[in-house]
């Protein structure tokens, strides 16, 4: 398969890498990981006290953490996944930051998350609204043992 398919993810804890990797292999995709230029320690992921790095940047929709490294050029893709774990219901604000530092003109973009209760569909809603001008497709939440045949079915459209 043409290396034209861009797998950008951000992942907290490994399992989103470890899907995004799956996925990967399975779609003769390239991968970038999308990372915080301050790592997220333990504390700062505490979704229960308010306080905590994650918890402040959720809260606040105009928080862009900074990236670690320049989003990828994008100019020999034509389909871009994005996944991330679920937080609050939506993609955690460093994926924001990565949407807003890409030109995105021409590319399909097909979200995907993983998340051990929340389900796609509001997050999906939340990029759709928040970045009307990208052409979304339907997404899904994976799982590592489901993340590749998701990939390729998504890739048919």
């Amino acid at each position: 398969m043409a290396h034209n398919i861009l797998i950008a993810y951000f992942s907290a804890s490994g399992v989103t890498a470890h899907a995004a990797q799956a996925m990967a292999d399975a779609v003769g995709a390239d991968l970038f990981e999308i990372r915080p230029q301050q790592p997220y320690t333990a504390a700062d992921l505490d979704w229960r006290n308010k306080q905590s790095r994650s918890s402040r940047e959720m809260t606040d929709p105009d928080a862009r953490p900074a990236m670690a490294a320049p989003a990828p050029d994008l100019a020999g893709y034509d389909t871009v996944f994005v996944g991330f774990p679920i937080w609050w219901g939506v993609e955690p604000r460093v994926v924001d930051t990565f949407l807003e530092s890409c030109d995105f003109t021409g590319k399909t973009l097909i979200p995907f998350a993983t998340s051990g209760g929340s389900g796609m569909p509001y997050a999906q809603n939340h990029l759709q609204t928040t970045y009307p001008a990208l052409p979304w497709r339907t997404g899904a939440r994976v799982g590592i043992d489901d993340a590749a045949a998701w990939a390729q079915r998504a890739l048919q459209g």
